[in-house]
């Protein structure tokens, strides 16, 4: 456990440290592994007076040195024993906090022992309760009269200082910079989201957290590094979520038990904690049984009552169904045509101490053929994939650090890097002049350079008027490759960049927009807006953006919560997304995927009408997706998740009618190496697991399809080689 300078529980001034790292699980790295995550911190508002020249307290007991504070805190709970036997419900600070005051001041006596009887009055009542039902507390006698003993004695509670968060950015534990912002936080929380212009940097941020409750933070160049502080008022029951929450990019607090926030804390301890990652099997069914912590929380309902969950994880494993059998996966009974990389970054190897690889899937009999892990150049969580015109290079950018790696795609060699500017992430080529077009995430540019990554060409600022640094993330490029957009995600725009001229004009879209698509012709362009649940059209020519009412516009918006409801969940049946990431186009254009690593969900949507036609299931963490050509016609998307390691094959129109309400999954394949898999290192933890960019070859996209080399055409229609002319068929 560690020492007093580096306790993941703060006290008043006295802070939490949130190192952020390159380390799986440990992206926001408090010091302190509670529940199998790295990530949480309990903050402690003091309700006590401090000596003079003394530490601040919990309640009674000064500021330990040891593991005793965390015990106090939680119970025991965050022992391998689980629950401690003596305090299921972790009131041992209450406790504490209750006889500091009746200590202080003497006046408080009498209610501060009327609140000890009725602390062990009501831990008596809930045990004989379901763990993992919620408690109304207004509904027990004993709860309405403990609630007015503690609200009784906080006239006698000192307003301690706020609890202070230092996140640190050093070059040491993080190869790229970063940028962390807030997530959720208690309505009234001081300065919420804690944005600023500079953006992502090596070096401290701190903040103040002023009300008790929940606070959560991602990092805005890598959203899915979670961290989070719980900040407790020792003078309420368990562990405070607060009676409202403000989720960022939605301007409505929402109460603090409310759906969305019990889906955001489920996936919280999926994401930060790899022992709950999925691993399914080619051969067998599973069980999945995540762990969350058993702790007693309180929460508010939309009535403003006090509800307290005694145990979170018993209640989760009730809400979400948990265990959940994984089936042994089925692969595709169609095969694709060519070939499929993956990133799967969260692959450890021994040979080197960074993470990721790039695994290469043989599509027309699904066998995993190569990974590249690159251990020569300790290769750092490569994102996004492309290759050249001739399939001579495979290009992928280390998104962790600054540079785009090229190697030989038939053999896996590495070739060379190009150091292009702080964790680039999406990588294209223009169609024409085979330039490479990359997108610093954490800086300021779109980066144009010559074939094969030999060197810069030019670098195009994404938003050079705002003072703002934009972190474009997931770009696309046009058909013709004279145009990229990609999403400002700190200043919620589409950038829209001439490649010729070097001329950008923006578009507004919503919150914290993350990846772009674009139709076949180039005529408009779709941005998924991460944290507005939402998905932006931008018409890059004419008016071309589909409008409820039928008509069209220069832009528009598609509504992923328009079947979803914050307080009390998805309609049952109707389609829903949240956290969507990347959203291709098909192809031809017939369908728009929307993959949603929240829901859990890939939306097949109309890009004529903007309608959600259907809803598909993806795995934990699902993040990326991208077109290849199917055996015979038709397309196959090629789906990753980052939390799981199997990788989803969809038909978006398994007859070929041009009709999508049939699209449905094709089948599901483990991306762990096999005996036959070709590989460059020792995979040594975490096999398959971290699918985020896709690459599928040949390319079919207008543009790049036209190009396709002729030993490659082997196998295609000619409308996947034509994919919008139907002239030429």
């Amino acid at each position: 456990m560690p020492a007093v300078g580096q306790q993941p529980v703060g006290v008043g001034p006295l802070p939490i440290t949130f190192d952020l790292t390159d380390e799986n699980g440990g992206w926001f790295d408090s010091g302190l592994n509670l529940f199998g995550s790295k990530s949480l911190a309990v903050g402690v508002l003091p309700r006590v007076a401090v000596p003079a020249g003394g530490v601040p307290s919990v309640g009674g007991p000064l500021l330990p040195t040891d593991a005793s504070l965390v015990e106090n805190l939680l119970g025991g709970l965050g022992t391998a024993g689980g629950a401690s036997a003596t305090d299921p419900l972790a009131l041992d600070s209450t406790l504490a906090t209750v006889q500091g005051i009746a200590k202080s001041s003497p006046e408080a006596a009498s209610k501060a022992a009327e609140a000890e009887d009725l602390i062990g009055e009501l831990e008596a009542t809930v045990a004989d309760m379901p763990a993992g039902e919620p408690v109304d507390l207004t509904s027990l006698p004993v709860g309405v009269d403990l609630a007015g003993v503690l609200d009784s004695l906080q006239e006698f509670a000192v307003e301690g200082p706020p609890v202070t968060v230092t996140f640190n950015v050093d070059p040491a534990k993080s190869q790229g910079i970063r940028n962390p912002i807030g997530l959720i936080a208690p309505e009234g929380a001081d300065e919420f989201p804690y944005m600023d212009s500079k953006g992502a940097f090596f070096g401290e941020k701190t903040i103040q957290l002023t009300e008790p409750g929940l606070y959560a933070f991602t990092d805005s160049v890598a959203p899915y590094m979670l961290g989070a502080v719980v900040v407790d008022d020792p003078l309420t029951l368990g562990l405070d979520f607060g009676e409202k929450l403000v989720v960022n990019g939605k301007p409505e607090p929402v109460p603090s038990n409310a759906d969305i926030i019990q889906r955001l804390v489920n996936a919280f301890f999926t994401i930060t904690n790899p022992n709950n990652w999925q691993q399914f099997s080619d051969s067998k069914e599973v069980s999945w049984n995540p762990v969350q912590p058993p702790a007693p929380i309180l929460q508010y309902d939309a009535e403003g009552k006090p509800v307290l969950i005694p145990n979170l994880d018993a209640y989760y494993d009730q809400k979400f169904e948990y265990p959940r059998k994984l089936p042994a996966l089925k692969k595709p009974t169609t095969p694709g045509v060519g070939e499929v990389w993956m990133a799967t970054q969260m692959e450890d190897f021994a040979g080197k101490k960074k993470h990721g690889s790039i695994t290469k899937i043989n599509a027309e009999d699904w066998t995993i053929d190569r990974k590249i892990a690159a251990p020569e150049i300790n290769m750092n969580n490569i994102h996004n994939m492309w290759a050249d015109k001739t399939y001579k290079y495979l290009y992928g950018n280390e998104w962790f650090d600054n540079e785009t790696d090229v190697f030989d795609r038939a053999t896996g060699k590495f070739v060379r890097s190009l150091e292009v500017g702080p964790n680039p992430a999406h990588v294209m080529t223009r169609p024409g002049n085979d330039n490479l077009t990359i997108g610093v995430n954490a800086g300021t540019d779109i980066v144009e350079a010559a074939p094969g990554a030999t060197k810069i060409i030019k670098r195009i600022h994404a938003d050079p008027e705002s003072g703002m640094t934009p972190h474009p993330h997931a770009h696309w490029t046009s058909h013709d490759g004279k145009t990229v957009v990609a999403p400002n995600t700190m200043t919620e725009e589409a950038v829209i960049a001439d490649m010729d001229t070097g001329k950008v004009r923006h578009e507004p879209v919503g919150a914290f927009p993350i990846a772009t698509s674009m139709t076949p012709d180039s005529k408009k362009a779709y941005l998924s807006n991460f944290l507005g649940m939402s998905v932006s059209c931008v018409s890059l020519e004419e008016d071309a953006c589909a409008t409820p009412d039928g008509g069209v516009a220069k832009n528009s918006t598609i509504d992923l919560w328009q079947n979803y409801d914050s307080q009390t969940g998805p309609e049952k049946g109707k389609s829903w997304g949240g956290l969507t990431i990347q959203l291709p186009v098909s192809p031809d254009g017939k369908a728009l995927l929307a993959v949603n690593t929240l829901s859990q969900t890939v939306n097949v949507i109309d890009p004529d009408t903007h309608k959600l036609i259907k809803d598909l299931p993806c795995n934990a963490g699902c993040h990326g997706a991208n077109f290849g050509a199917k055996e015979g016609g038709g397309y196959y998307a090629y789906v990753s998740n980052k939390f799981s390691n199997a990788m989803q094959v969809i038909d978006v129109d398994p007859n070929n009618d041009g009709d999508i309400s049939d699209a449905a999954i094709a089948g599901q394949l483990t991306l762990g190496p096999t005996a036959d898999t070709k590989m460059d290192d020792e995979l040594v933890a975490h096999p398959g697991v971290g699918g985020q960019g896709v690459l599928a070859l040949p390319l079919v996209y207008n543009g790049w399809s036209q190009e396709i080399p002729a030993a490659w055409r082997k196998g295609l229609t000619c409308e996947q080689i034509n994919p919008i002319d139907e002239s030429a068929c």
